[in-house]
């Protein structure tokens, strides 16, 4: 339990805490039920949401008071961050697994006295369903939410008031919690959106009235295009987010081609009528979305955060820049030494969608 030590030296006091939130790296998934009854009986603390992640990662300061900011790779790391709330004014939950009316009805007394607008959620990538209760479990609640899929090469453990798995899980926070929320892309588009001409589950027959495949070829050029193989890890499908003022877009994987008949499947349900735009991962423009998101964030700041978690993709952080830290580097830079714990998820959680290659950063005030 070197990590917890390690944590709990760098918390120091927790005078008024309630809630904790702990992200470990999948090094530590199968040990995560000794971890938190650890923090738990450490601090006091009997709330505790998070889950794990291929990475995690911290801002603030370590154990000897040295203000750092720190990525955990491919290795043990554990990072843990408090809040102090009363007890009333958020809610722990167990997972959904598919439908509301349990939740519903677990919860109905407490979500029509607090009319929660945020919550920080974690759901089971294995979980076919886990996009549609993201998007379910936000109109049910009227909550916007934050979070991200368990990344993990072995157990998929989410915290709440247990250890759990299989659904979506976490915690919301009554009316009145004071936060602030940012989404920055990691790929650009290429060339200009196309309507999707017909289309059957997640396969795309045609586009803009051409085969799919095609148009695909157009956009990523003829050097790309001799293989087929290496395109799909560097250019994606990309499915525009409806009425959205910032020019969203859910990345999707492309995740079978067919070359006979020019189709191309991605990994999301289409349909004819809708709109498509490839997208490339692209290092220089994720780092200038970055620092766009976070001046956006600043620029609406009446005060510093209290604290903040930052949900990234597990294809951002060193695979996207090359480097450990350089997404926490960019929030120090912005916002200073403030308190915060995130991890890299299989899929990350804002609103009420499920996005790919994005950052989401939420800072409480």
């Amino acid at each position: 339990m070197q990590a917890v030590a390690q944590c709990l030296a760098a918390l120091g006091r927790n005078d008024g805490c309630t809630l904790g939130f702990v992200y470990a790296t999948d090094y530590l998934a199968a040990s995560l039920p000794q971890i938190v009854a650890a923090l738990r009986a450490e601090t006091g603390i009997a709330d505790w949401t998070g889950t794990t992640g291929l990475g995690v990662m911290a801002n603030g300061r370590d154990s000897n008071g040295k203000g750092e900011g720190v990525e955990y790779f491919d290795r043990p790391g554990l990072v843990v961050m408090l809040a102090a709330l009363p007890a009333e004014k958020y809610l722990l939950f167990e997972p959904v697994h598919g439908g509301m009316p349990p939740f519903e009805r677990a919860h109905r007394a407490w979500l029509e006295r607090n009319l929660p607008l945020f919550g920080v959620v974690h759901g089971d990538p294995r979980n076919p369903n886990a996009a549609s209760i993201v998007a379910e479990l936000s109109a049910a609640t009227g909550a916007f939410l934050v979070g991200g899929l368990t990344a993990s090469r072995d157990a998929f453990p989410q915290v709440t008031s247990s250890i759990v798995e299989g659904g979506v899980s976490g915690v919301l926070f009554a009316a009145g919690t004071d936060v602030a929320t940012g989404l920055t892309q990691g790929c650009s588009p290429l060339g200009f959106v196309h309507e999707i001409t017909d289309a059957e589950d997640n396969v795309v027959k045609t586009l803009d009235g051409e085969p799919a495949l095609a148009v695909y070829q157009k956009a990523i050029g003829e050097i790309l295009s001799r293989d087929l193989r290496r395109a799909v890890s560097l250019v994606h499908a990309a499915l525009p987010v409806t009425g959205s003022d910032t020019g969203d877009y859910l990345v999707r994987n492309i995740v079978g081609i067919d070359p006979q008949r020019g189709w191309i499947a991605i990994g999301d349900e289409v349909a004819t009528g809708g709109r498509l735009i490839f997208v490339r991962r692209d290092p220089t423009a994720a780092r200038e979305d970055m620092v766009r998101m976070l001046g956006r964030l600043t620029s609406r700041m009446k005060e510093p955060p209290k604290g903040a978690l930052y949900h990234a993709c597990v294809a951002r952080g060193r695979h996207m820049f090359g480097e450990d830290g350089a997404e926490i580097a960019m929030i120090r830079e912005a916002l200073g030494e403030i308190p915060l714990v995130g991890f890299f998820a299989n899929g990350e959680i804002c609103h009420n969608r499920l996005y790919g290659y994005t950052g989401v950063l939420s800072l409480f005030f």
